[in-house]
């Protein structure tokens, strides 16, 4: 959760927990352009502000030489095979955990360092970018009104979820960036160009489907859903897709043409960054620690967490319980069971104000009663910030002892999280085919094993291979 991302929280809340109820007005996702941008005029100024909003509001370039040169190397190498070989790219990696590529009409391409993550070998990386640069050679992008960032987050949780279309509209036409869904046709259209383009290269032409898989496997293992504007949210991820670059790959030829040239992949990832950047704040198992912003919390046990730039959101395995954590803004001298109620337009129930301190810090408590769900809800002032923690349960059943077990650990962070060390890939050796022995070694929240398979495009029970590469993630 970044420290300023505040703009979108009640959406996420809601597009995580509850059909039936109605919030404060949301505002439209602000993103903040760098004062250092150059100024430019005409089009290209136009490009260039694009370009910049795309990447501050995926956190940023990542830095990452070797990737960035290996998908350079990689978009080069298509080019080349295409039906535009003089069309120009420009690839550009993104801080970003979340899985998602995209491309702008001028040619520029947008790889997340979370999609590098995924991809086992580099013809898996080439088949999203052949993709991508399908979409620009066949004019996709421009039978589109407007690119608008995270429109696909906002349509889905104002207008679906809150089932308030105007809203939905209102804030769809206020954010001016947003990366709108292709059209079934036009994604078929540029998967079967994309397979095309890759085997010219000399890629592994069923890679396209291999990654497809991996990406509907990895979206499963999500947390919420899918908060944060992956593929699946501007590119449709269905079995239909799968079948048809499998199909593609088919007429060109049988499995084990074409290179997948992993070992080189393999090399340009080790020590790639892996999950939430310390900057955000970071979920390890049960705890979350934001050392910028001095502060961290204890969720109860059940409750998986997942980290957004706008908001730390949780659920139980079954879906019945749900919680958000962010911060809000709050005037001076306002109480805060007002800034309680200035976010939340739904009534309350007057029994369950209550105002007391946790840990030291001034909190006011509030109760809040749906048809579905009932909520609990908190403001706690720590020094100058306010923060916000909600904690919703399906039915009438209320979750107040786990929210003030919840709330009760909210405080500064302990002397030893000050220095928050990121995840990392590492790529390592495997000693026996059994899959668990590498899993173990995994530092992540949950679902090792889990993630080790789908990091690598294996199957369960898929034994390893002795001396073998594979990518775990490490401290």
């Amino acid at each position: 959760m970044a420290p300023w991302a505040v703009a979108l929280s009640a959406s996420l809340l809601l597009g995580a927990c509850v059909a039936d109820q109605s919030v404060a007005t949301v505002q439209p996702a602000v993103v903040r352009v760098p004062v250092e941008a150059p100024r430019t005029t005409g089009r290209e100024r136009v490009a260039d502000a694009d370009h910049l909003k795309l990447v501050a509001s995926f956190g940023g370039e990542a830095r990452a030489p070797n990737v960035t040169r290996m998908l350079t190397e990689v978009t080069d190498r298509l080019v080349k095979a295409s039906d535009r070989p003089d069309q120009t790219y420009v690839v550009t990696l993104l801080d970003s955990p979340v899985v998602n590529a995209f491309a702008l009409p001028n040619g520029r391409l947008y790889v997340t360092r979370g999609l590098v993550a995924l991809a086992s070998d580099t013809s898996e990386v080439a088949a999203v970018l052949a993709h991508e640069m399908a979409h620009v050679t066949l004019n996709h992008a421009t039978a589109r009104s407007e690119l608008e960032l995270r429109s696909a987050l906002v349509s889905r949780v104002v207008s679906d979820v809150l089932n308030d279309p105007d809203t939905g509209a209102q804030l769809k036409n206020q954010s001016r960036f947003a990366l709108a869904r292709f059209s079934r046709e036009q994604e078929l259209e540029a998967d079967a160009t994309g397979v095309r383009t890759l085997a010219k290269a000399g890629y592994d032409p069923f890679a396209a489907g291999r990654f497809l898989t991996a990406l509907n496997r990895s979206t499963g293992l999500k947390a919420n859903g899918g908060s944060e504007p992956d593929m699946l949210a501007t590119h449709p991820g269905t079995v239909e897709r799968i079948t048809q670059v499998t199909r593609a790959a088919r007429r060109i030829g049988a499995p084990g043409i074409g290179t997948d040239d992993r070992a080189a992949y393999l090399a340009a990832v080790d020590g790639l960054a892996y999950g939430d950047n310390p900057r955000d704040g970071a979920v390890r198992g049960h705890r979350f620690i934001h050392p910028s912003l001095g502060i961290a919390f204890e969720v109860p046990d059940g409750f998986t967490l997942e980290n957004t730039r706008s908001a730390v959101l949780g659920t139980t395995a079954d879906g019945n319980r749900r919680l958000l954590f962010d911060q809000i803004e709050a005037k001076d001298g306002q109480p805060l069971d007002a800034v309680l109620k200035a976010s939340w337009n739904d009534a309350f129930d007057p029994a369950g104000f209550e105002t007391r301190e946790v840990g030291g810090h001034p909190a006011a408590f509030a109760l809040s009663r749906g048809k579905e769900w009932t909520f609990r809800l908190a403001a706690i002032r720590i020094g100058d910030s306010t923060y916000r923690l909600i904690m919703a349960a399906k039915g009438a059943t209320d979750p107040d002892p786990d929210f003030r077990r919840w709330t009760a650990s909210l405080g500064a962070i302990a002397p030893q999280e000050a220095i928050l060390r990121p995840l990392r890939l590492q790529v390592v050796q495997a000693t026996s085919p059994s899959a668990e022995e590498l899993a173990r070694r995994m530092a992540v929240p949950d679902r090792a094993l889990e993630r080790f398979l789908v990091l690598n495009g294996l199957e369960r029970g898929a034994p390893l291979v002795p001396g073998r590469s594979y990518k775990i993630v490490t401290e």
